[in-house]
């Protein structure tokens, strides 16, 4: 579909900062670095001068030294007497990265400098002899935000002179921490800022990340500071020479396309050889082993061997990564399938051709995955191949999308409640919060706080104490009363926090685990549950302590659970309407951000036969409903429009349906997040607006800001729609634009068409008093409390 390319482009180098210590420089240019780029000069300088500073270029750009350097600059000039934590996404990441720091300090001891220094990774796999070594004496702790989170701060007193001498906190690949992962991890970040104040240090982060879309604003999240952001690339590159290939429509009808996998055993006959080095990636472990046997078969008409051809992919053992990257390194292999294992910064040498199956899901990944091939200078190949998904087949006709500045907003709410109150008490745990002296105020009431600031916190400390009995406050100072310590309890990502566990009936074998959600259409007595093709039975489901019992049977049916949704709005905080020719009075449509409830019941299951897809019967399933309360995004029409639109009767409520999934499927072009992030509701006659109403609701308890990037990049989201739905090929409707045209109805593509033309034909709706027309069904006032009386809706129940 499009073929794109990038001339080479020579480096923009300068002399090494004035300040660096001869013996580091000199062990940089015996690396190769001659000279820095111009960028990685920039940052050592501010660092330097004592700034936190982000550097946001793009993969194999060199950012390493950017934040290498001033660290051991520091080392040299206290005589090894300052410290530093490296914090990296992964534990493959930060191990690769202690070899390379390893080196680099064994060099600068042949040189006669830092003889007693060290560089230590710390993770599940450090043994407890090199723990107790690396606390005593690591200079350089190299490790992942879960290991912070339960491993080092909660046993701040035995990292007491790693606080004590903490000078750096180095912070990779910022731009993956986002929606609640992200905005766990910014809580953690606040957590050791405070600990290490109490030890009397003051750390400065410098930070790496990919290009961001306002890396600025998205560092201030994160670190609750101001940092200063290196973001201009000076580093050469090779030709780069990418195409966007979309597999053949083979049904027009329907709008069937050729599997893209098999597009990608197919194509690997002309990009893959024995002169040059391949990368796959594929979305899921399945795709990875499936493509791995048919590469691996097909290896000697490639001119392959078979042990040339590698998968790669999270569940492999260590040592079996290890010689994968070894390999890859080495030339010995030549062709690896990956999911996005390998997107990061583990180093694999300089391979020459990518095949990304499918779009990864943000531009950031898209670039990761490209900066694997054509390192050190060398042309490369970047093959898109598109999948039938929305998203997918908007950057197969719009391909300038992936080589335009980032376009991704990224959520981050550090103040979600539901996640602040978890941290907080972790934060409890480690150090007590003293309550501010009435003569000596601040704004988030705490005293000597230097890292929760939000005046929510003190709500929340109280909370903690008066209802849940976790915090016990004396003498205006909240210490920890629990048994138990909270990190252990406190997942950072979401869905972990309340899982279910699976366990074989008798033995209590665990055979599976499922988030709380998933467990409403999994987990109900009578499921079948399958595990590497082997069925088990659901016997019975323990929903008080999250665990189900299962046995294995014999079954020639899986089952498809239903489930109902009711999304009750709470309070309506922002809205932007369009009046019809421009009279705000007669409203045409509008736009909202606002506070829902949301409750989802399971209702029944239906037994389908393998292969022939057979109804065999149905099911009741009596299970208690799942309730959220979350922020939601609201598009409604106005009757006399969705009149005008064919939407006045229920029987259309397929097509208004297809608009919020096709929306959805298209947010992860304008928001850093997946569709599933996203839950959807949809109603032709709103119960609250009397109108047509969408939904789209942060599936996170609180919601981690989603929806304030989707209410400001709505437009944008309904012109991609509106491209995708024009441009597929298919008649009435097809998975790759509104759905399937049985699910859609047979006017449901037209429908969904019209409403989108209909919706940016005229200008964008402007701001407008929320409290106006908000309907009936609920609360649009703006109490802050629950019905316990003390905090925001949803923290009790989670606390």
């Amino acid at each position: 579909m499009h073929w794109h390319e990038m001339p080479p482009r020579p480096g923009r180098t300068t002399a090494w900062p004035a300040r660096l210590a001869p013996e580091l420089v000199d062990v940089f240019r015996q690396r190769g670095a001659l000279e820095p780029y111009e960028h990685q000069a920039r940052a050592i300088e501010l660092a330097l001068d004592g700034k936190d500073v982000l550097v946001a270029t793009p993969t194999a750009s060199g950012k390493t030294i950017g934040y290498v350097a001033p660290v051991i600059q520091r080392l040299i000039e206290t005589n090894g007497g300052a410290r530093a934590l490296f914090l990296y996404p992964t534990k493959a990441l930060s191990q690769d990265q202690t070899a390379g720091l390893t080196g680099l300090i064994s060099e600068l001891q042949d040189a006669g400098v830092g003889r007693d220094w060290n560089a230590f990774t710390y993770d599940g796999d450090t043994p407890p002899s090199v723990r107790r070594n690396l606390r005593d004496r690591g200079h350089l702790i190299l490790t992942n935000p879960w290991m912070l989170h339960q491993g080092i701060l909660p046993n701040h007193a035995k990292w007491a002179e790693l606080f004590r001498d903490l000078e750096y906190v180095v912070v990779d690949e910022v731009h993956s921490l986002s929606g609640v992962f992200g905005s766990s991890v910014a809580n953690v970040l606040r957590r050791l800022v405070r600990i290490a104040r109490h030890y009397g240090s003051n750390p400065k982060f410098l930070a790496s990340s990919a290009t961001l879309r306002d890396p600025a604003a998205h560092a201030r999240s994160m670190f609750g500071r101001e940092v200063e952001v290196v973001g201009e690339d000076a580093s050469p590159a090779g030709a780069r020479h990418f195409a966007v290939y979309e597999p053949p429509l083979l049904d027009p009808v329907a709008g069937l396309r050729a599997n893209a996998l098999e597009e990608a055993r197919t194509l690997a006959k002309a990009v893959v050889g024995p002169g040059h080095q391949t990368i796959f990636f594929c979305a899921r472990r399945t795709a990875v082993e499936v493509l791995t046997r048919y590469l691996k078969e097909s290896a000697r008409e490639l001119g392959l061997q078979p042990s040339e051809v590698k998968g790669y992919r999270g569940g492999y053992l260590p040592n079996m990564r290890r010689e994968i990257e070894s390999g890859l390194r080495d030339g010995t292999v030549k062709v690896v399938i990956s999911t996005n294992a390998l997107e990061l910064g583990v180093d694999i040498g300089a391979l020459d051709v990518a095949v990304l199956v499918g779009y990864p899901g943000s531009q950031s990944s898209f670039w990761q995955r490209a900066g694997r091939v054509g390192r050190r200078g060398r042309d490369s190949l970047v093959l898109q191949i598109a999948r039938s998904e929305p998203v997918d087949q908007y950057l197969a006709h719009h391909p300038e999308y992936l080589f335009q500045e980032a376009r991704e907003r990224l959520g981050v709410d550090p103040d979600n409640l539901v996640i602040l109150s978890e941290q907080l008490k972790c934060a409890a745990f480690e150090l007590p919060f003293r309550r501010a002296a009435v003569d000596q105020p601040t704004d988030s009431g705490l005293a000597d706080e230097p890292s929760f600031t939000t005046p929510e916190a003190l709500e929340v400390l109280e909370y903690l104490s008066e209802e849940c009995g976790f915090l016990l406050e004396r003498e205006n100072a909240f210490y920890w009363m629990a048994d138990a310590y909270p990190a252990q309890d406190v997942n950072l990502a979401v869905g972990d926090i309340d899982n279910v566990l699976i366990l074989e009936q008798g033995t209590e074998t665990a055979i599976g685990e499922v988030d709380r959600e998933a467990s409403l259409v999994t987990c109900h007595e009578g499921a079948i549950y399958i595990v590497q093709g082997v069925t088990w039975r659901i016997e019975r489901f323990d929903h008080k302590n999250r665990r189900a019992y299962a046995k294995p049977v014999e079954s020639d049916y899986f089952t498809d659970a239903q489930t109902d949704t009711e999304v009750r709005v709470l309070r309506l905080e922002e809205c932007r309407r369009r009046g019809i020719d421009g009279d705000l009075e007669q409203e045409d449509h509008s736009v909202w951000r606002g506070e829902v409830h949301v409750t989802t019941v399971a209702t029944l299951y239906k037994k389908i036969r393998f292969y022939t897809r057979e109804n065999l019967g149905a099911g009741d399933i009596h299970l208690p409903p799942e309730e959220l309360d979350t922020e939601a995004f609201v598009l409604t029409l106005s009757e006399s429009t969705s009149a005008k639109l064919g939407l006045a009767t229920a029987d259309r409520g397929a097509a208004w349906r297809a608009l919020g999934q096709v929306v959805r499927r298209v947010t992860p072009l304008f928001v850093r997040c997946q569709p599933s992030d996203l839950g959807l509701s949809s109603h032709v006659k709103s119960p609250h607006f009397g109108r047509p109403t969408l939904y789209l609701y942060d599936r996170v308890q609180g919601g981690v800001g989603l929806v304030d990037l989707l209410l400001d990049a709505h437009r944008e989201l309904l012109e991609a729609a509106r491209d995708v739905v024009s441009r597929c090929a298919c008649v009435n409707g097809c998975p790759a634009c509104v759905g399937p045209a049985d699910e859609v109805g047979p006017e449901g593509k037209f429908i969904v068409a019209a409403i989108l033309d209909h919706l940016l034909a005229g200008p964008a709706p402007v701001d407008h008093d929320a409290s106006e027309l908000a309907g009936g069904g609920g609360s649009t006032g703006q109490a802050d409390l629950s019905a316990e009386g003390h905090l925001p809706r949803g923290v009790g129940q989670e606390a």
